[in-house]
Parts: C-alpha cells; sequence; structure tokens
C-alpha cells in the first residue's frame, strides 16, 4: 500500500485535471459536456483525479495482447480508490512484427506518451507495456512530463516445451534454426517448434530485453515491488494492475510525481538489478536515455563499475538453465535483489513510498539454484560480467558485448576482419562455401548503427557462416555498430560508438585488418597505423541511405549515438514546456 508518512495531501483545486474541469467559463462548460457526451454522470469525474492509462495493446503485438483487460483491471482499481480512469491508446511496438527495428520507434512512443499526457486533463498515469523498447519508451515519455506514474509490466509468457525439451522464446530459435541449417533438425521439426515455443501471453520469457528492462524498472521503484516478476497468465497479473489504479490514485493526492522521488541511487539499484540477473545488452542504451529524461547524469562508467562487483546470478536463459516461470516461483525480483542488498541504496524510494529496505525485508527465496547467492554465482567475475565496456581506436566513444557469454578462448583475440557494408550483402554471402574465412577470423558489419540503418537493429548477434558451422565452430568474434537481442549470446561487441554512419572508425576498416579483443584489458583496436587511417577518412563516402522525409528522417537529423542513448537532441533535458493554454 502508498505510504503516506510525510507527505501532505492536495485540495481538490490543486488537481491539474480542474484546469480543464473546474471553472465556469465556456470552454470548461464544454469539456464537461462532452465527458458526459460518453455517459459519465457530472459526479463521477468532478473533483476526482483523472487517471490516464496507456496502453500498448496491439493485435499486432503478442506480448501485449492482454493489455485490453488488464486496462479494465486497472479501472477497477481506480474506480474504487475514488478516481476517473481515462484510456489512452498509444504505438503498440511488438518486437518481431514491427520492421525495420521497434528501436527506431522508442522514440516516438516516448513523444507520444508525454504529448497524451500533455495535451488532455490527466493528473496520474499508469503506463502499459513491457515489450522490449515500450518499458523505456513509455518511462522516458513520463518522465518529461513527470507527472505521478506508475509501470504496470505486462508480464512473461508461460514456458514452452517441445519433445520433452524446455524452450524459451528467443535464445531456442536462434538454436534451432543453426540445427536446421545443419540438417540436426527436420523441417517438420521446425515447423512443429512454431507452435510449440510461445505457448501464452505475455512477453519473452527468457532474461532477454524485456524482462531485463522490467525489471529494472521494478529495481528503480517504477512498479509495485516485484510486479516485474508477475507470468503475464497468472490470476495475480490482473490482481497486480487492480492495485496499480488504486496505488495511482494515491499518489496524486500525494503529487507524488517522479522529481519527488527519483534519483541517480534509483538508476544504480536498477543497474545492480540488471547485472545480478545477467540482462540485455540494450539497457545500456535505455538507462542513459532514460537518465537524461530525468537530468541524471549516467554512463557507460556507471555501469561497468557495478558490472565489475555483481555477478550474474540468475540462473536464467541465456545466461543459465530456467525461464521467468520459474524465476518467479523461486521468489522473483524482491527475492534476489536480497541476495545483492550489500550493493542496493536501501534508503531509496518508489512509486508506494516505501523504501527499498521495507520492499525487500520479508522477500524469501524458494530456490537457491535459480536466485543465487553471492557465494555461488551462475557465471563467475572471473568468467565476465553482464557488461564489459571497450574502448580503443575502433570504439573510441565506447561499445559493449555481454563478456559472461563470450567464449574463453576468444577473450583475448586478435584476428582478420572480414567486413559487410550491409545487412543485405551479409545475409547473401555468409554461406558463400567460397566464402574466404575461418574460425579466427573477425566478422564485422557496419551501417547498422542508429543513423546508419537506420534505427540500430538487432543484427549484432551475426552469424556464423555455414562453412565453420560443419567444422564445429560455434563462436566467432563479431562486430558491428548494432545492437543485439538480449536473447542471444556468444562473443558479440556492440553499440560500436560513434557508428560508421556518421565517420566513426569503424568505416574505416577493410577487409584483411589486424583486428584485437582484449576484453580483460577493456580494449578493441585495429592495427592500422594513423598514416594509413588519415588517407582512408579523407576518401570515405556516404554509404548508408540517407531518408528525405518521414520518421527516419527526422529520426536521421536528431537521434544521439548509442553511448548517449539514442534519445532526440532537442528531448533529453526534463520537463521545460509550460502547460497547453486552455481557451
Amino acid at each position: 500500500m502508498f505510504n503516506k508518512d510525510s507527505l501532505t495531501r492536495r485540495e481538490v483545486s490543486q488537481l491539474r485535471s480542474q484546469r480543464w474541469y473546474a471553472p465556469e467559463t465556456i470552454r470548461a462548460f464544454a469539456h464537461r459536456q462532452r465527458t458526459q457526451q460518453m455517459g459519465f454522470a457530472r459526479e463521477e469525474f468532478m473533483g476526482k483525479p483523472v487517471i490516464g492509462i496507456i496502453n500498448t495493446w496491439s493485435d499486432m503485438s503478442a506480448c501485449h495482447s492482454h493489455l485490453r483487460e488488464r486496462a479494465e483491471a486497472v479501472k477497477r482499481g481506480v474506480w474504487a480508490a475514488g478516481g476517473f480512469p481515462v484510456e489512452l491508446p498509444a504505438l503498440s511496438m511488438g518486437e518481431v512484427m514491427v520492421k525495420p527495428t521497434t528501436m527506431l520507434y522508442r522514440n516516438f512512443l516516448a513523444m507520444e506518451t508525454e504529448e497524451l499526457l500533455r495535451q488532455h486533463p490527466i493528473d496520474g498515469v499508469v503506463l502499459l507495456g513491457g515489450c522490449d523498447k515500450s518499458t523505456p519508451a513509455l518511462l522516458m515519455g513520463a518522465l518529461s512530463m513527470d507527472i505521478p506514474t506508475i509501470f504496470c509490466p505486462a508480464g512473461p509468457m508461460t514456458t514452452g516445451k517441445w519433445h520433452g525439451q524446455i524452450t524459451g522464446a528467443g535464445t531456442h530459435t536462434k538454436k534451432f534454426w543453426d540445427q536446421l541449417r545443419l540438417g540436426s533438425i527436420t523441417p517438420h521439426d521446425w515447423i512443429e517448434l512454431e507452435g510449440a515455443m510461445t505457448r501464452s501471453i505475455g512477453t519473452c520469457n527468457t532474461m532477454g530485453t524485456a524482462s531485463t528492462m522490467t525489471s529494472i524498472a521494478d529495481a528503480m521503484g517504477f512498479t509495485l515491488p516485484g510486479a516485474s516478476s508477475i507470468p503475464a497468465a497468472d490470476c495475480r497479473h490482473p490482481q497486480m494492475a487492480a492495485q496499480c489504479g488504486h496505488t495511482i490514485v494515491d499518489m496524486v493526492w500525494y503529487d507524488h510525481k517522479p522529481s519527488r522521488w527519483l534519483t541517480k541511487e534509483n538508476f544504480l539499484n536498477g543497474i545492480v538489478a540488471y547485472m545480478a540477473l545477467g540482462g540485455s545488452t540494450n539497457a545500456a542504451i535505455h538507462l542513459i536515455a532514460m537518465a537524461n529524461r530525468a537530468s541524471i547524469q549516467l554512463t557507460l562508467e556507471d555501469m561497468e563499475n557495478i558490472a565489475r562487483r555483481v555477478p550474474v546470478l540468475a540462473n536464467l536463459f541465456p545466461s543459465g538453465r530456467a525461464l521467468m516461470d520459474d524465476f518467479f516461483f523461486a521468489g522473483g525480483l524482491m527475492a534476489q535483489l536480497k541476495k545483492v542488498g550489500r550493493f542496493l541504496h536501501r534508503n531509496a524510494r518508489g512509486v508506494t513510498n516505501h523504501t527499498v529496505e521495507e520492499w525487500i525485508k520479508d522477500a524469501d527465496c524458494y530456490d537457491d539454484d535459480i536466485i543465487r547467492d553471492l557465494d555461488n554465482p551462475i557465471i563467475p567475475l572471473s568468467q565476465g560480467c553482464a557488461l564489459a565496456v571497450l574502448r580503443g581506436n575502433l570504439c573510441p566513444d565506447g561499445a559493449v558485448m555481454k563478456s559472461s557469454a563470450a567464449s574463453p578462448q576468444l577473450r583475448h583475440h586478435t584476428g582478420p576482419a572480414l567486413v559487410f557494408d550491409t545487412h543485405q550483402e551479409l545475409s547473401d554471402r555468409i554461406d558463400d562455401p567460397e566464402l574466404d574465412v575461418t574460425k579466427d577470423t573477425i566478422i564485422i558489419l557496419r551501417n547498422a548503427g542508429p543513423v546508419g540503418a537506420p534505427g540500430m537493429p538487432e543484427w549484432g548477434n551475426l552469424p556464423i557462416p555455414k562453412k565453420l558451422l560443419q567444422q564445429g565452430v560455434t563462436d566467432m568474434v563479431r562486430i558491428s555498430d548494432a545492437r543485439m537481442s538480449g536473447t542471444h549470446y556468444g562473443t558479440c561487441i556492440l553499440h560500436v560508438a560513434p557508428e560508421s554512419a556518421v565517420g566513426g572508425p569503424l568505416a574505416l576498416v577493410q577487409t584483411g585488418d589486424l583486428i584485437e579483443l582484449n576484453i580483460d584489458a577493456g580494449t578493441l583496436n585495429m592495427q592500422v597505423d594513423e598514416h594509413e587511417l588519415a588517407r582512408r577518412r579523407s576518401a570515405l563516402k556516404v554509404t548508408h541511405k540517407v531518408f528525405g522525409r518521414s520518421w527516419a528522417a527526422l529520426y536521421q537529423q536528431h537521434v544521439t549515438q548509442a553511448n548517449e542513448g539514442c534519445d532526440f537532441d532537442f528531448l533529453q533535458s526534463g520537463s521545460d514546456i509550460p502547460e497547453p493554454p486552455i481557451f
């Protein structure tokens, strides 16, 4: 329940919605009139907190297909607490269906969220989302608006099985695809897998980007404590949604908006959870973007400092063996946070106005193999961590990788580059039996970053050439300015900044150049002398597609680089836009 201690309840006249409804003017008359036109009696909305429900439901977003019903549960909680709920549909970004990448539209949803809240008489908001980019997008928009906000996560899907094997979304898809390419499974098996792997509503059931980001939001305090772990199909999920509706009404009365409780310590707590869970590298971009919206300074170094101290503890795919159902029944995120409590800022608060100390004090772990102690990590720090930051002449502004997913023999590796300028070129050539490639080759894809793609797609888990798969090679060093799905694995260096499309050093690499990766030293360098690099730079030409219109044009003109959060340059500061005039 919401903690009201030391807070002062507001008067009705202080509610933002009263600017629309309360005055005895012709314009306010029209607002009241049109609300009653929809079937609401005057007493149902006058003098009550108006709660916006930003709903990213869509028939093209399987992860969010249940959010229409969850919106009704939220409304139930709002009505019960004495508020007036209004549902506002917003852009839905189903990770699999949206092309070329949902990352291209993250900032779109963030802008839409902010503007929906600004233009309407909304006092507080419940955000319904969960699929990869929807969580940071919704929070970015709400942070810029800065009204009382609570996030209601969509929840992970139920565990799948095929021929007795547990199957997780994303991670197993990639493994089974490689088996199909090798002939280890049949086309009939492949068709069977389509219907067996993703068998319920909800987000990916691995520790991919979706569960990484909802867990981070939970650890930061944006959800009801532990909400991110509840499976979408569990009866406790709609109960949690209703409680979100009840809580947001209290938050409005006490003006408990993000700027009143959100600090850098909340972000650092989110990062501790991120590392302990072995979360997706995508979080590195989203966290920086979210912090910028709150005018909080957060860097890759902040994340790396925690990554070096907090090992991967959660025994979850892709780092471990279990899925999100198992994690929930083992105790969920609060149990995991309790086990890393010494790294947390325990006095930090969240949407309930309780401290982290209060969230975790009664948390219990019911399976120490799934939610592990610090002295029994799934991956010891000596073997890697959830996020390693690399720097060097190939990535002066940084590159990232999940070093815990790297093969031990590749942690310090030097090999010749094999460069692909486009994803299409890579797709066309990668399985060519005549491709000049060995297990020591370093595969590079460029023009796949924020500007170059545009939108920085999840192309970074570059495929192993078929001729090498047939030789038993299962991992290689791969480098790109793209991202990688949180469900994937391997020695993949991502988010190279600056990207090649804006003249970053990746644009200068040529096939055959020697590249040296040293994870322990945190370096990534090409062994090419400065005079040769200067010559190549003077001959650089634009090789990526430049858009002249549409959202893609706006994106290319204003998106920042990966190390800066890939937000738009004109949106990164906090809210400085005045309230809309009501004439």
